[in-house]
């Protein structure tokens, strides 16, 4: 008998469009001698649909949680779902909250994994406190962006003392590096602040890492496998958003990456290691810095990374021998597993 599979993807998030490309993809490398997928798409405003016909959630029905909102006799009947969600509201634990109310089986890392690998500040915490190398940083809150006192912290002059020049700005709680600043000057400092606040009430600065850009695909639960790392070797300042998914010459992916075969087993150990210590499940991509001087700097977790055409996680995968539809069906089956 076939799974039946829903995908989820669209979501309230600045992040919209990227997870409509990635559910396309993901829907066309579904076996569909195994897996029965319906594409559930939650709109900006809200509202979850299905061909064009309004749904309604129904928490605790399990299987039965999605309903016609129109004939609430009538359901889809899902055994898992998989949200293919990026940024808040989707990998930031609420949705994984709303499944496990409604008690039905998802795809990937539950409630606390899901929102500590979200928020970049808390993320660095844990893994510094654990005495994994991560870049230097500074956390500030939007209210402090209008005290205008010279000795105050969230000041140019106060953070190049601390991090250098240049240094990155975020979002703490965005990912595909939107809201991500590359910061040289205090007229382009200033300029930066007003924009990446009106993406998260908390932003973080990290001191530059000059090095290469190395990514690493993990899959498990509680056994877990790696994938082959890759490069991502960005033709501008960084790998912007605009890089990422739509300048064709943004950047160079290199899978597998031209690395000794020490460094690819320290990339794999710290990958299981920061995936335990942060409480992931299913999958997760793992983001480093490699110095000129050989010193492996971790820089983020991604939980639901991107599964478009181009995204690094399935490649990592595809490398190591695992197809696009192989992939998908594993994570299914760790989804199930998790949630017996």
């Amino acid at each position: 008998m076939k799974i039946n599979v829903g995908l989820i993807c669209g979501g309230q998030s600045p992040e919209h469009d990227i997870s409509l490309f990635s559910v396309k993809n993901v829907e066309a490398a579904i076996d569909k001698n195994k897996f029965n997928s319906f594409i559930i798409k939650i709109e900006r405003d809200g509202r979850w649909m299905y061909q064009e016909q309004e749904l309604s959630l129904n928490p605790g029905a399990g299987k039965k949680f999605l309903h016609y909102k129109n004939k609430p006799d009538q359901y889809l009947e899902l055994d898992i779902v998989f949200p293919i969600l990026h940024g808040p509201n989707g990998e930031d634990g609420t949705i994984q909250g709303l499944f496990e109310l409604c008690g039905i089986p998802y795809v990937g890392s539950g409630v606390l994994g899901s929102a500590i690998n979200m928020d970049k500040d808390v993320t660095k915490r844990l893994l510094r406190d654990a005495g994994i190398a991560v870049a230097k940083f500074l956390v500030f809150y939007d209210h402090e962006k209008n005290q205008s006192s010279e000795k105050h912290k969230l000041n140019y002059k106060n953070i190049i003392a601390e991090l250098g020049s240049p240094f990155f700005m975020k979002p703490a709680n965005t990912g595909s590096s939107l809201g991500v600043h590359k910061i040289k000057s205090e007229s382009q400092f200033e300029t930066a602040l007003e924009e990446v606040f009106q993406y998260d009430q908390k932003i973080i600065l990290e001191k530059y890492i000059p090095g290469r850009e190395i990514e690493t695909a993990v899959l498990g639960n509680t056994e877990l496998s790696m994938g082959i790392p890759g490069e991502i070797i960005p033709h501008h300042e960084f790998y912007t958003y605009e890089a990422k998914y739509f300048d064709e010459n943004g950047a160079t992916v290199e899978v597998p990456a031209k690395l000794a075969p020490n460094i690819v087993t320290e990339l794999q150990e710290l990958s299981m290691r920061a995936f335990k210590i942060l409480c992931c499940d299913g999958l997760a991509r793992v983001d480093f810095f490699l110095t000129p001087h050989g010193e492996i700097i971790l820089n983020e977790i991604n939980t639901l990374p991107g599964f478009t055409n181009i995204s690094m996680y399935p490649k990592c995968w595809e490398a190591a021998g695992l197809s696009y539809s192989e992939l998908i069906g594993k994570l299914i089956h760790l989804g199930l597993e998790k949630h017996r």
